[in-house]
């Protein structure tokens, strides 16, 4: 039989549970940017499922994918003036292209150990499974019949390899056998020393929702452009026993101990060359990276690894309400049930906060790869929504945390995606719409694919007829600069931005009252009722949705702001301000609300997933309350509307909006929802079966990474906000978290901010100038800078406190 037995002494920063998982969404992640893993730590047999982020279907993106859609944009146009919304969205469907490529699993180390038991016998006890992640460690420990097994793995950044020991207390107790397999066409090859598994990637994969295809899933080996090459291999580094290596698996016996290195290498070359003909030589760079690793030890790989992972992770420490009883003894899946049953549970809290971190650190690292839907983490051959890139919110959301959670070099990827996207989103708006600068529709993949989606007229517009994904990811180089300052970084993004921006001018239309809008249009992924000859029908596509307005006037004064610092573009400024100038206004709707549509139309679904008439909320700062109060409340009024219900990625969005609008105790009530154990695994779109999994992986469901990333985005939206060209400390603060501290937050400008409270009520705090200039902060109460003993003064709402900085300069402030 089986005995568990419950971790003990475990850290705060640790996910640990007392058996194997059984399913993915307990298995535990690492990553090193490049090549992720699922830990399973099972004890006869151990499963380790691995992805590399750079392994897509396809290969380049096409031209000229549909040379007549600018034929019906006229068409669609006119519709739309004349009110005609259902042939519009009709016409919609003559605009699209194919869908995008899939991100793909790799393959399965599968690890056998002999433990003297017998087959299908486990007699073990003292079991532990962990994830420590400010380390980045994932181990599992058992005793079988007095012996302690124990093993511990990493993805190693600076080797560019997984690490893997297997060990136990007595001498020459470790035999198992190892063996790679993948759902993707491929073989196994032996060397003397290593175990391989070679293949070739799809050249199409169809979206998992998509199935009129008779072959979902093409091998084209004629194709000699698309369909990566791709290598995993396995080496074995063996104290004592023996080790035999064949074609299907790595045989080892009576070893001391046993550090396996896996390597993982793709053929993609770049998001426009040929993965099969112009692509990297897999294999040799399998074998530079086995080779590199082999010179080091385990104690000086594990070493590496460490100091490489801490720099990121010991930049912030978060701690709540301290004095409260400490449960991180329990299994992480009991505290997540626990807590969904109405437990506190403070450190689970700050646990959930740091995980978003470590999994941004895990999997933010490769160039030109950003974490897409499932973060480098995907089991399936046809991924939920093809595992790619969505720009209506959820690419943009994986970043929300990056500047603010201390982890700005992170941004890399997600900056590459853009220049990428921005070559193909060149040719697509010219193309499409005959228009200057570059476009960006709802999806898009390694292969920077720019075009609109729905193969051809088979796509809902709903979501396929959306123009604004540039738009929108120009917002996040802006944030980047915002808080880095990097001028040579905004000389390099400043084009990207004039070419949204040119894109846009280009797409505005005039209205019949003379405001420019967007048409067509739509407000992702949500739908409404109008009336046409005396019946309610169900529209799509609209005219000049509010999110796209919110997006387009963020994009014109970022451009603005951005060519006064470069000194350039006088007139493409005076042009941008002319034109957001006859921007069609916000508008309030009848219900009091922030209006979502051109006319106050009635929501088919009013408590839609998608809050996307926000926008100008969070991420944007359009609408505040301090500078746009009347909208606020509209706004506020929309939230209250749409609900406290919703899937895991929206809630967190959710909880970002409510710390904007200064209301902590509701963003943390819908913070909390997001630790709710669940355990589904198909599509749920009515919120339902949303939370956490076991292994704190977001559900929607299914697993989607971008609600990890968001929820950790709106903790700190709770604790610090910069976006009114301040400093607003614990501007949301909730009254559960009536103690706490953070460090190494940071706000736009460069300012590092360490806080304390007590008795929900900031102590001191401490700035840290990363580059010299203005520095406001705001407070809630009267404070203090120190050693200047200068008082903060009374305004509209809380009290303000003005100095200047020098660059790395440390300014105290006390209550």
């Amino acid at each position: 039989m089986s005995i568990w037995a419950p971790c003990i002494g475990q850290p705060a920063l640790t996910l640990h549970y007392h058996k194997p998982a059984s399913v993915w969404t307990e298995a535990l992640p690492i990553g090193n940017g490049r090549v992720g893993a699922m830990v399973f730590g099972g004890i006869n047999e151990d499963l380790i499922q691995l992805n590399e982020a750079t392994l897509w279907s396809g290969g380049p993106v096409d031209d000229n994918v549909n040379p007549k859609a600018y034929e019906f944009l006229g068409s669609v146009r006119a519709a739309l003036r004349r009110g005609d919304y259902g042939r519009a969205a009709d016409l919609t469907r003559r605009m699209q292209g194919y869908y995008t490529q899939s991100y793909l699993p790799l393959g399965d180390l599968v690890i056998r150990q002999d433990t003297g038991q017998g087959e299908g016998k486990s007699n073990s006890t003292q079991y532990s499974r962990d994830l420590d992640i400010r380390s980045g460690l994932a181990s599992t420990t058992f005793s079988i019949d007095g012996v302690r097994y124990k093993r511990e793995v990493f993805a190693s950044a600076p080797a560019d390899v997984i690490v893997m020991r297997l060990s136990a207390d007595a001498p020459r107790k470790i035999s198992l056998t190892v063996a790679v397999r993948s759902q993707l066409r491929a073989h196994t090859a032996a060397t003397s020393d290593m175990l391989s598994l070679q293949g070739r990637a799809p050249t199409q994969v169809d979206p998992d929702y998509f199935n009129v295809n008779n072959e979902p899933i093409v091998y084209d080996p004629d194709d000699t452009c698309k369909g990566m090459r791709f290598e995993l291999s396995v080496k074995p580094l063996v104290k004592g026993g023996t080790v035999r290596i064949t074609d299907t698996q790595i045989a080892i016996n009576n070893a001391t101990e046993v550090v396996l290195l896996v390597s993982a290498t793709t053929s993609f070359n770049g998001f426009d060359r040929c993965p099969y003909s112009e692509g990297k030589d897999e294999h040799q760079a399998n074998l530079d990276h086995l080779a590199k690793a082999s010179r080091q030890t385990y104690a000086q790989l594990r070493e590496a690894h460490l100091t490489d992972f801490h720099r990121y992770f010991d930049r912030v420490s978060l701690s709540l309400n301290p004095a409260e009883q400490d449960k991180s003894r329990l299994d992480t899946d009991e505290r997540l049930d626990a807590y969904g049953h109405g437990a506190a549970d403070s450190s689970l809290e700050a646990l959930y906060f740091q995980y978003g971190r470590y999994l941004l650190i895990s999997s933010s690292r490769t160039p030109g790869a950003p974490p897409n839907l499932q973060g480098i983490w995907n089991k399936d051959l046809r991924a939920p929504w093809s595992s790619n890139y969505t720009t209506d919110i959820n690419v943009e959301m994986n970043y929300w945390p990056v500047e603010t959670a201390n982890l700005s070099e992170l941004f890399s990827p997600l900056n590459d995606l853009i220049h990428n996207v921005a070559v193909t989103g060149a040719r697509t708006a010219a193309g499409f719409y005959h228009a200057r600068g570059w476009v960006l529709h709802v999806n898009s993949d390694i292969w920077a694919q720019s075009t609109p989606v729905g193969d051809f007229g088979k796509g809902d517009p709903r979501w396929a007829a959306w123009y604004m994904g540039g738009d929108w990811l120009c917002h996040n180089l802006w944030e980047h600069y915002l808080f880095t300052g990097d001028r040579r970084f905004l000389e390099n993004a400043y084009p990207l931005m004039k070419g949204a921006a040119q894109f846009t001018l280009d797409w505005l239309q005039t209205d019949a009252q003379g405001h420019l809008v967007t048409m067509p249009s739509t407000s992702p992924e949500n739908s409404y009722y109008y009336q046409q000859d005396g019946q309610r029908k169900e529209g799509l596509v609209a005219v000049a949705t509010t999110m796209d307005l919110e997006i387009i006037r963020d994009l014109f004064a970022n451009v603005i702001a951005a060519s006064r610092v470069l000194n350039t573009d006088e007139r493409l400024r005076q042009e941008l301000t002319d034109a957001a100038a006859k921007l069609l206004p916000l508008q309030i709707g009848s219900k009091g609300q922030l209006q979502e549509w051109y006319r106050d139309f009635d929501d088919v679904d009013p408590h839609h997933r998608h809050t996307s008439h926000l926008y100008a909320v969070y991420p944007a700062n359009e609408i505040s309350p301090f500078a746009t109060p009347e909208l606020a409340a509209a706004a506020k009024k929309s939230l209250e509307l749409r609900g406290d219900h919703a899937t895991g990625w929206s809630l967190a969005w959710r909880v970002n909006l409510w710390a904007r609008l200064l209301d902590g105790n509701h963003a943390y009530a819908l913070f909390r929802p997001l630790l709710r154990l669940t355990r589904e695994e198909g599509i749920r779109y009515d919120g339902n079966g949303g939370g956490a999994y076991p292994n704190l992986l977001d559900g929607h469901p299914p697993f989607q990474i971008d609600g990890n990333f968001a929820s950790t985005a709106g903790v700190i939206e709770m604790l610090l906000q910069s976006q009114n060209q301040e400093l607003h400390l614990l501007p949301a603060l909730p009254d559960a978290w009536q103690a706490g501290s953070v460090k190494g937050l940071v706000g736009r400008g460069g300012f590092v901010v360490d806080m304390d409270w007590t008795d929900h009520r900031l102590k001191s705090a401490v700035i840290v100038a990363r580059n010299a200039g203005d520095c406001v902060v705001r407070t809630s109460e009267p404070v203090t800078l120190l050693p200047l003993k200068q008082r903060s003064v009374k305004a509209s709402i809380g009290y303000t406190l003005h100095f200047q900085t020098v660059r790395d300069g440390r300014y105290v402030i006390q209550r």
